[in-house]
């Protein structure tokens, strides 16, 4: 079992000062999913950066689960519109990564596989019973890692997929294999996080399930704008979509 002594609120101020986008809310989900697995589970990250998300995860998760962060840490799909490789940046956030694992305790709890997602596959044996996915947001490598490591997620498992309905990439994969799935029920989201369970869906389920999805496309149309507003250095007008901080939405 989890040490008691061990909250949310600790795991959450041990990365107030590691760089990452990831909300309160957001990491409660991360939180809530990991603590409730039994020894022997997986639990699977596909873009780690510098580590925020995988403390999480690690903090809450108990012991007898495999925590396995995976990243290349090459410097490329860092965050918002750098999609370059820059080693040099990759080696980086590598070396702030892994020192900010130890300084959260959590080093020896966190197995990183530093690999493209679509590579490292074959480093995860068996069934995932808790997969998020925040790896590059481009349309294909996106698909490709809800389709691939989807598919080994767990019955009753959950996939939680960041900066749903607000990239564009990820959610045009969204479209393509989730809103009409017959193997993930949609559940929600904390902001731009989109929550899923594998759990067998009929024809009514899945037509249900689509329009659930489809509800939150205006939200989508506004993050968009606001991102062209904010590239086109006009971010003070996105507090006129409720979005006052003119920051990159997530």
């Amino acid at each position: 079992m989890p040490d008691s002594s061990n909250t949310f609120d600790e795991a959450y101020a041990a990365v107030a000062d590691v760089d990452g986008w990831m909300t309160e809310g957001q990491a409660r989900h991360l939180w809530d999913g990991a603590r409730g697995l039994g020894a022997g589970a997986t639990v699977v990250e596909i873009g780690s950066y510098r580590g925020r998300s995988a403390i999480v995860l690690a903090s809450a998760a108990p012991e007898g689960v495999d925590v396995v962060a995976i990243d290349p840490h090459a410097g490329n799909d860092r965050g918002p519109q750098q999609i370059e490789a820059e080693p040099d940046e990759g080696q980086n956030d590598h070396e702030i990564f892994v020192a900010n694992l130890v300084a959260a305790g959590v080093d020896e709890r966190i197995r990183h596989v530093r690999k493209p997602a679509a590579d490292a596959l074959g480093d995860v044996d068996g069934q995932v019973e808790l997969l998020y996915i925040d790896g590059a947001h481009r349309y294909g490598p996106a698909r490709d890692d809800i389709r691939d490591w989807g598919a080994r997620v767990a019955d009753d498992g959950m996939m939680l997929i960041h900066d749903s309905f607000s990239s564009i990439g990820v959610t045009l994969a969204l479209l393509r294999l989730l809103f009409g799935s017959s193997r993930f029920r949609y559940l929600g989201r904390s902001s731009s996080m989109a929550i899923y369970r594998r759990e067998p869906l009929d024809p009514s389920d899945r037509l249900a399930n689509a329009g659930r999805q489809a509800l939150e496309l205006p939200w989508f149309v506004r993050n968009v704008i606001m991102k062209v507003l904010i590239l086109a250095g006009l971010g003070r007008f996105t507090r006129y979509l409720g979005h006052s901080q003119g920051t990159w939405p997530y």
